[in-house]
């Protein structure tokens, strides 16, 4: 089983953001995964930046690799967990 966790917005609905793109792929793929919510404020999301060097959400780290931008772990996800 694949160890996953999403570092994703505060906002609650996974249909306004590329947070909720993500999870929405996750959970249709079959995909456990662990969310964790970061503070709204960029300047308070140095965890985000020790794992990436940057401070935008969201961040898959799967497998013990983190994946940037919503639109790149999409393609990480359908290129590598069937659905």
């Amino acid at each position: 089983m694949t160890a996953a966790t999403l570092y994703r917005c505060p906002n609650r609905t996974n249909w306004l953001c590329p947070c909720g793109r993500v999870a929405r792929e996750l959970r249709s793929r079959g995909v456990e995964f662990e969310e964790v919510r970061v503070p709204h404020r960029r300047r308070d999301r140095a965890q985000i930046d020790e794992l990436t060097g940057q401070r935008h959400v969201p961040v898959l780290v799967i497998d013990e690799q983190a994946i940037v931008d919503s639109r790149r772990i999409v393609e990480y996800l359908r290129g590598s967990i069937p659905a």
